[in-house]
């Protein structure tokens, strides 16, 4: 088991499958890209296949959710997808993407067992998509998000990050198109993982902005404490129900007493926390020969060092320097 000195129990696993991406979100990465990482740094498919092997039989994983950079932009994807498919236990399986690529690769991910996916969609507006992501590309993503519908690969959540002066109006104009496509939304703080460290606390859109703009137009009823359990997002009944919106206040309602993820870098790094300043590497156990045995005793140390929470709101809290793209969400 993959346990803390808190009590807390890792059961999902986050797995960044590349630090590229075919977007330059704003609140990502600059519009020229990052220094990505080297193939030989890259765990290789054999490599991220048997660490996870590891992770489901001897350290109690039972949720496997592929990220990037891009995930769809890993040429072994499906291939990948299809072996952790193999295991027993056979753990749940996600995958959080931009949704350019879904349109070729819903029906191929979901035939080699991929269960959901979580996309990413900030706005309905095509030139703020453009204004966000530095691409023209918001028409791919709609595609996508029906491929993937129609592929089973159900829910289908859609990630939205609202940014002042761009698309901070837009939460009820959102949360009324996936009511009507059967999506589930969630709105996500924006966070301090910013490759140009521009992020700055008092200029975000917070978890309370959001749910003032929903209630002008919709009756939210909160869920239970038992129905989240550990999920990141506080979700509400919207207008009775069925359909649900969800929010992650990772900045101003941080849920890391709950927390029960550990995070699997794309050069092989565990982080402990997406927040984390400090990584406990597993690839170079993998390239020496050490027995799958070694490998679980690192990662049950380094799980066992968590910190009790992320500390965004500690004046003296230092931002990873690694952005997004290369930790995976």
């Amino acid at each position: 088991m993959l346990i803390d000195t808190y009590g807390r129990m890792a059961t999902d696993l986050r797995v960044s499958l590349t630090d590229r991406c075919n977007l330059r979100c704003t609140y990502c990465m600059p519009e020229e890209g990052l220094q990505w990482l080297s193939k030989p740094d890259l765990l290789t498919d054999d490599e991220i296949v048997r660490l996870i092997d590891i992770a489901v039989t001897s350290l109690g994983i039972e949720e496997v959710r592929f990220t990037g950079g891009e995930p769809l932009l890993r040429p072994g994807l499906v291939g990948i997808v299809e072996r952790v498919a193999a295991l027993r236990p056979r753990p749940q399986m996600s995958l959080t993407t931009n949704g350019i690529g879904l349109g070729r690769t819903a029906a191929a991910l979901k035939a080699a067992g991929l269960d959901r996916v979580n996309v990413s969609l900030d706005t309905l507006r095509p030139d703020v998509f453009k204004t966000l992501t530095r691409r023209d590309r918001h028409k791919d993503v709609l595609h996508g998000l029906t491929a993937a519908r129609e592929a089973g690969l159900t829910p289908v959540k859609v990630n939205a990050v609202l940014m002042p002066g761009l698309n901070a109006d837009e939460a009820p104009d959102l949360l009324a198109w996936a009511v009507e496509h059967d999506y589930e939304l969630r709105f996500i703080e924006q966070m301090p993982l910013d490759a140009q460290h521009g992020w700055k606390r008092e200029g975000m859109v917070t978890a309370g902005d959001i749910l003032a703009s929903l209630r002008t137009r919709f009756e939210l009823t909160p869920e239970s404490t038992e129905e989240r359990g550990s999920a990141p997002a506080e979700r509400w009944l919207v207008d009775g129900g069925p359909h649900r919106v969800g929010v992650i206040a990772s900045v101003t309602r941080p849920f890391c007493a709950a927390c029960d993820r550990t995070r699997l870098t794309a050069d092989g790094q565990i982080r402990t926390c997406l927040f984390a300043t400090e990584e406990t590497d597993l690839r170079g156990a993998l390239r020496s020969g050490a027995p799958d045995e070694e490998i679980a005793r690192i990662w049950r140390l380094a799980m066992w060092g968590k910190k009790a929470g992320a500390g965004l709101d500690d004046p003296s809290f230092v931002q990873p320097d690694r952005p997004m793209s290369a930790i995976g969400g």
